[in-house]
């Protein structure tokens, strides 16, 4: 190994220390404090605790609030698994040869780099009902009657209403995941396509979409974890107890946090970390069995 690869590898080394001692101390440990605590009965101030064994998590099975809250998060997973196949026309549309793509493209994307406070206090005006901006367009359109709408107090809509702000947030970004992909993909393979009298729409079926497989996983598996974060745009609404349509996870959360349930919150949070960590596992590793990676000698 010559001097420089080693100096190389000794950096390489050493860069990466810090982050995994930090890692371990404040990851590692604390996920495996928290499993045990899940079969505890600890209070949060007591010194001392009982093993109860899987008492907490029946008690969760049964827990009216922790299902109610799951079934509020899983419509924006639900939304925003929707909405993929668009988000990738958009970014087949941005990386064509468009008339003023680059700005586009910062359109696109400057709704994920906007604060998220600042967000949901403009759509709160956005959709309030008193000269709100969203009744004013629907009256100019000649659709009033849907106008007057309480979009942020009516149980059965406002759950969608805020799932289309998170989607007008993210979405941009997983069209910036799609580009990327897009322009990492070999173009040599498309144009011996065209050679052979291949079409566009060929090209995208054959060609294109297959090697999109692994940014669609991605952007899947982001979408899952940003349902389970959802919580700032219902809070700024409603506050620490909304309507039960926009309960999310985090109220729970913060709730038994407030009252010091520590072993409810210890559960539900290996509960619902072994919901999400599992299929995603599951789902990459039937992936690269499908999909192995070539060799750099093939």
């Amino acid at each position: 190994m010559s001097s420089l690869a080693r100096k190389k590898r000794n950096f390489i080394i050493v860069a990466l220390i810090i982050p995994t001692v930090l890692l371990i101390c404040f990851v590692v440990f604390p996920a495996i404090d928290l499993f045990k605590m899940s079969f505890t009965n600890w209070d949060g101030i007591s010194a001392s605790s009982d093993f109860i064994w899987f008492d907490n998590y029946k008690s969760m099975f049964h827990n009216v609030d922790l299902w109610q809250s799951l079934r509020n998060n899983a419509v924006y997973f639900v939304v925003h698994l929707c909405m993929i196949p668009v988000e990738l026309a958009f970014a087949v549309l941005l990386t064509s040869r468009l008339r003023a793509a680059k700005f586009y493209k910062t359109m696109v994307f400057m709704p994920y780099i906007i604060n998220g406070v600042a967000i949901s206090y403009a759509f709160s005006y956005f959709f309030s009902p008193v000269n709100g901006a969203f009744d004013a367009i629907l009256k100019a359109l000649h659709m009033g009657m849907l106008s007057g709408h309480g979009w942020l107090s009516d149980p059965g809509i406002v759950n969608f209403v805020l799932a289309f702000v998170s989607l007008w947030r993210f979405s941009g970004y997983h069209v910036i995941l799609f580009m990327a992909a897009l322009q990492s993909l070999p173009q040599d393979v498309q144009e011996a396509a065209r050679v052979d009298g291949a079409g566009p729409w060929q090209c995208f079926c054959r060609i294109t979409l297959p090697g999109l497989k692994g940014t669609a996983f991605l952007t899947a598996v982001l979408s899952v974890i940003n349902s389970f974060k959802v919580f700032r745009e219902a809070y700024l609404v409603a506050g620490d107890y909304p309507h039960e349509s926009i309960y999310m996870l985090q109220h729970l959360f913060n709730n038994w946090f407030v009252s010091l349930d520590i072993q409810k919150m210890s559960a539900a949070s290996v509960m619902v970390e072994a919901a999400v960590l599992i299929p995603v596992l599951a789902c990459l590793g039937a992936f690269r069995r499908k999909h192995p990676k070539r060799s750099s000698t093939d």
